[in-house]
């Protein structure tokens, strides 16, 4: 009788969902935050692959995307909004409370906001997963300082300002950025546009279509080109691509639910936020596929949380929490040490070449190393998870936080091509490797197995 409710679930991060967060917060509704994992990205949404954010106000230097979402989460948190790095595998719109299952658990809500955002596309050309994570990938930002993409040529495909930030992001690893567009001009902004055909290190194709991708077997070695003009072909050596060609609502577990458009966003009333269920409403790119600028979804998740508190007020009920501050330190991206004044083996984590090293031929617990790069948002959306794994295995592992651009020869040497990549190290040999952002439990999966076969052997 006495089964807990929340007031508000929000579904999603980004700046729709965090900004949300704040608003349903400050109204003492303590709203629960589910960021997502795998699904839909990484947590802190499509800002987390971005480089600079130059046009959000209150900026007037430019911050980089996921600067801009750990602020935000970080400000939400403050007032007193939860937040999960789990992803929503169903929900049951057709009964109240409505109900929201995760990978973790099963929570019973008054109100929803959906801020589940889109999905990168890709093109599925017939060699893509074969090269998928081996000189194909749909993030620059995360993938553009691997050793694999330094001083080679390199090619992004699309037309818009993602595209165009990314050629230009690029040219500061790659000899050569190839731009591929399918039509005889850009979608990009006049300003995007200026700074890529200004660029010297950048060529544009125009009216091409990428047909496949080709390689040696295990690394791209280039793509295959159609032109639409003269329906030529031809081959474009190139070892690195990147994809920035648009986005698909994920919207998949609200079908049947919620009334979506013919392209599968979340249809929302005229002038409001409000779906097609009471109490449900829709922040973000999750419904806007004509704007879908960080400003906007912002603006949208202010909204939703503004009209989610005022119909729980209407229909009597809101359960009121006290609002408890709390503090979080300013957080950046750390500096590895390569060379530590004083090394101390008795702590978990570790960073930089130097520990890596150390540990590396003198220790015997399971070695961790995670390969970050500065301006990759899935690893700052990782560093917590294995902020809490390292605490949760003190004593019993090491985690070392290489970066790949302060020590590129270390990300060589253990052959990384995209980042956040752990590599897991037994006797000084490489046992298990993971790449991007997983869940807490994956990882302890992983690290309980290889303890447990290590005392047997």
């Amino acid at each position: 009788m006495n089964e807990k409710i929340e007031n508000v679930v929000i579904i999603g991060s980004g700046p729709a969902g965090y900004t949300a967060a704040i608003y349903a917060a400050r109204a003492n509704l303590k709203p629960l935050v589910l960021e997502g994992l795998k699904a839909g990205g990484v947590p802190g949404g499509q800002l987390m692959t971005t480089t600079e954010v130059e046009n959000f106000p209150g900026f007037p230097e430019g911050i980089t995307g996921p600067e801009l979402m750990q602020r935000m989460k970080a400000q939400a948190e403050r007032w007193g909004s939860e937040c999960y790095s789990e992803d929503v595998i169903s929900v049951d719109l057709c009964q109240r409370p409505l109900v929201v299952t995760t990978t973790e658990r099963i929570i019973k809500t008054h109100g929803l906001i959906i801020a589940t955002g889109a999905t990168a596309k890709r093109l599925d050309l017939p060699n893509e997963e074969r090269y998928w994570n081996n000189g194909i990938s749909a993030c620059a930002i995360c993938d553009g300082a691997s050793p694999l993409f330094k001083g080679v040529e390199l090619a992004v495909v699309g037309g818009g300002d993602t595209a165009a930030e990314e050629a230009v992001y690029l040219t500061k690893y790659g000899s050569v950025v190839h731009l591929i567009v399918r039509r005889n001009e850009m979608r990009a902004s006049k300003a995007m546009q200026d700074r890529v055909l200004q660029n010297p290190k950048i060529i544009v194709h125009w009216n091409k279509e990428i047909l496949d991708a080709y390689g040696n077997g295990t690394l791209l070695k280039g793509i295959k080109l159609l032109d639409k003009t003269t329906q030529q072909e031809q081959d474009l050596p190139v070892e690195g691509l990147f994809y920035a060609i648009g986005h698909t609502p994920n919207t998949d577990i609200f079908k049947n639910q919620l009334e979506l458009d013919h392209t599968g966003y979340l249809v929302v009333q005229e002038n409001t936020i409000e779906t097609s269920v009471k109490g449900v409403f829709a922040a973000g790119d999750v419904q806007d596929h004509h704007y879908r600028q960080a400003i906007t979804a912002a603006g949208t998740g202010c909204m939703a949380a503004l009209s989610l508190e005022r119909w729980l007020s209407e229909h009597n009920l809101i359960q009121e929490y006290q609002q408890t501050q709390t503090t979080h330190p300013e957080s950046s991206p750390v500096k590895p040490q390569t060379e530590p004044v004083e090394f101390d083996p008795s702590q978990t984590y570790q960073y930089g070449g130097y520990a890596l090293r150390k540990l590396f031929h003198e220790s015997d617990r399971l070695l961790l190393v995670k390969y970050v790069s500065p301006s990759c948002g899935p690893c700052r959306a990782l560093k917590p998870i294995l902020d809490k794994i390292a605490q949760q295995y003190q004593d019993k592992i090491y985690l070392v936080e290489i970066d790949i651009e302060a020590d590129p020869e270390i990300a060589q040497m253990g052959q990384v091509i995209g980042t956040p990549t752990v590599q897991f190290f037994q006797n000084k040999e490489l046992v298990k490797q993971i790449k991007g952002v997983k869940s807490s439990n994956e990882f302890k999966e992983t690290i309980d197995s290889l303890m447990a076969s290590y005392v047997r052997t």
